[in-house]
């Protein structure tokens, strides 16, 4: 069972990203904000739940979270930027969706700026520990996976109802048979003998 908080405050809101590592589409980010009680048996991180446990947790969390949202950041934003500064926008995005102001915010990860004068804290692998970042993976990825999986219907020779955009030998290889959709990352290497940009 994971805790909803850590840092002693009421409203307190986990932020987590789903889509770094992808050769396309978006990144995403979720703000949540958990009930000081709240706790379920399947809550952890959502690269420990298989796909339909996290479809299951998604609408438990959506109606009882105090608040919650979702930030998006396009691969064209993610090219300008870098994917770093565009994981981070997408949780200042998901944290500007939020209906109630957080008291505090912790985040997944290492890296993060400053969101107002909110006090913040980073934690390595905290979707493993805490409850409210745990929640933000699980709707950062369900709701990034259905995005992929639309984006299937117009471009299904990528494979995307799959591999989401991952960097699977089925998609370097589509990538380098088809060429790269309006929604690859430019930036990105997409294919494994790419010497230049396409």
């Amino acid at each position: 069972m994971l805790p909803s908080c850590y840092i002693s405050c009421r409203n307190e809101a986990g932020c987590d990203e789903a889509g770094r590592g992808c050769l396309a589409g978006p990144v995403y980010a979720a703000a949540v904000i958990l009930p000081e009680n709240f706790s379920h048996e399947l809550l952890n991180d959502s690269k420990k739940l298989t796909e339909a446990r996290r479809e299951k947790l998604r609408p438990i969390i959506e109606e009882e979270a105090v608040a919650w949202a979702v930030g998006v950041v396009s691969a064209e934003e993610i090219d300008k930027i870098n994917i770093l500064r565009a994981s981070i926008l997408a949780m200042h995005r998901a944290l500007d969706g939020l209906k109630t102001r957080p008291g505090a915010i912790i985040v997944d990860g290492n890296r993060f700026t400053p969101y107002g004068d909110i006090p913040w804290q980073t934690f390595v692998k905290g979707d493993g520990k805490y409850g409210n970042i745990a929640a933000a993976s699980i709707l950062a990825k369900t709701h990034r996976d259905a995005f992929m999986k639309s984006l299937h219907e117009q471009y299904p020779m990528y494979g995307w109802n799959v591999n989401k955009g991952y960097p699977t030998k089925a998609h370097r290889d589509a990538i380098a048979q088809h060429g790269p959709s309006p929604y690859h990352r430019m930036t990105f290497r997409l294919i494994d003998d790419q010497l230049t940009l396409f």
